[in-house]
């Protein structure tokens, strides 16, 4: 004879514990499955959060230090990117090191449309994957403080 409610523990791909109730009152069966590792689910969605967001700045970091290496081939934007950052040609390595220094890269690459449209152009890079990846780096967000 079967009891009313059977009740079994199962672990899910998450490695999180599920309970599953079955009901036979009434003659047919009905399932429910309640999640009592709900905190676990968290921390597995906040672990890919931070997989996704290391990935996009991997990415972002990759499209700046191209950006790098196109405005240092160029003797054109060379010596107009180290009058506007102030930065030494020989300084260059060490200043690159520096938080925010990568962003500073894409914002003058986005400072200047023609300059943006042949960095995408020989790079393959699509124009408005600059500018999402200025957004990744370090000092390159949107969130500026503002006076009162």
């Amino acid at each position: 004879m079967i009891d009313e409610t059977e009740t079994r523990s199962c672990k899910s791909h998450s490695d999180s514990t599920s309970k599953i109730t079955l009901d036979w009152g009434g003659g047919l069966p009905q399932a429910t499955l309640a999640i009592t590792a709900e905190k676990r689910l968290i921390s597995a969605t906040q672990k890919v959060m931070m997989a996704n967001a290391a990935s996009m700045r991997e990415e972002a970091e990759t499209i700046a230090v191209k950006a790098l290496g196109f405005v240092a081939a160029d003797p054109e934007l060379l010596p107009r990117f180290l009058a506007i950052t102030g930065i030494e040609a020989s300084a260059i390595r060490r200043a690159a090191a520096e938080p925010g220094f990568l962003a500073g890269v894409l914002q003058f690459i986005l400072a200047h449309e023609p300059t943006l449209l042949r960095f995408a152009e020989e790079t393959g890079t699509p124009p408005a994957s600059v500018g999402k990846a200025l957004r990744a780096l370090p000092l390159g967000g949107d969130d500026h403080e503002h006076s009162i």
